[in-house]
């Protein structure tokens, strides 16, 4: 396991300490009333909600336009891009980081994917490597890519309040149906020590004589809690996990030299707390409990360690997901 601060970075470190210890220490005090809020919070929209009317979807497929993986001719990076397609038409699950990379407009017209084949769109969470980017990021308005924008307006569902230029924009506050015969888990919350607040709604599809297809785009209000909503809203069986799970456990993706970000800023945690094996032992107990018969695991928020002990504990089909895959449902 690399350091996650080396060397070279402690005399800065040390300079900022008297300014650095006393903001760290009061954004611990805010972020310990937040967590329990988060929780409450998820409690309360879990057991407001109901059974919801889920439309039978006999094809499911899942391109991949951006991944941390990618197969020989596509593009890689640290962010998340899906299109799900069913023979009730296409939703865009996130756009990574949009035109600032290129990587999703380039896979796309690598898998043969036009602006006329996305029939509507929904963002995760408003973080930059769903949502388009840095700039969107700080903005708070989606950075879609140029060359995917449909020829019409269509429907773009969102987490949270943020602009969606170009776009019907419609803010999912609970569970709800969206297009294609996908479903939302509606938002649910939590507390990041660095980047505070996020809300991320989930993707829910009823495949026929299999049962319930679930996609994260990060997994932020944890495995287990968007499972105890998708229990809330089907009775179904789950017959397969994919996205995000957010386990930099030995190391991260992004980050300078010497300074490994994603382990620092990017754990939800305070940076004196690591991602431990505990963590990725929760998140084989939830899906040992939902008992899929498939798994798919995405490499951009979680290394490579914690998905090969998550494949390794689990005893039905695991792949890791890669731009320019297919993935027939």
């Amino acid at each position: 396991m690399n350091a996650r601060i080396s060397l070279a970075w402690w005399p800065g470190l040390l300079i900022a300490s008297p300014v650095l210890a006393p903001l760290l220490a009061v954004r611990n005090g805010r972020f310990k009333k937040e967590v329990a809020r988060a929780r409450s919070e998820n409690r309360r929209r879990i057991d407001s909600a109901c059974l919801l009317d889920l439309p039978v979807v006999n094809d499911l497929e899942v391109s991949v336009l951006s991944e941390w993986r990618a197969k020989d001719g596509f593009k890689g990076e640290a962010g998340v891009s899906y299109l799900f397609r069913t023979e009730q038409g296409s939703l865009l699950y996130d756009v990574a980081f949009g035109d600032e990379s290129g990587v999703v407009a380039h896979n796309a017209k690598q898998l043969g994917v036009a602006a006329q084949n996305i029939d509507a769109v929904a963002i995760s969470h408003l973080h930059n490597d769903h949502m388009g980017g840095l700039k969107a990021f700080r903005s708070m308005e989606l950075g879609y890519p140029v060359s995917l924008h449909p020829p019409q307006s269509v429907p773009c569902f969102l987490p949270a309040q943020a602009a969606a230029p170009g776009f019907d924009s419609l803010v999912v506050r609970e569970p709800r149906m969206l297009a294609a015969g996908i479903a939302s888990t509606g938002p649910l919350a939590r507390r990041l020590f660095f980047l505070g607040w996020v809300e991320e709604q989930s993707l829910l599809i009823r495949l026929r004589d299999k049962g319930l297809v679930i996609f994260a785009g990060c997994g932020h209000p944890t495995l287990p809690t968007i499972l105890e909503m998708v229990r809330k809203l089907s009775s179904e069986p789950i017959y397969a996990i994919g996205g995000g799970l957010h386990l930099p456990l030995t190391g991260g993706r992004v980050g300078p030299p010497g300074l490994d970000l994603q382990t620092i800023l990017g754990t939800g945690k305070p940076p004196w707390r690591k991602t431990e094996q505990a963590d990725v032992e929760d998140v084989v107990d939830a899906i040992r409990g939902a008992s899929p018969q498939k798994v798919y695991l995405s490499a951009h928020d979680s290394c490579d360690e914690a998905l090969r002990r998550i494949a390794e504990a689990l005893d039905c089909q695991v792949e890791v997901l890669e731009a320019g895959g297919r993935y027939t449902l």
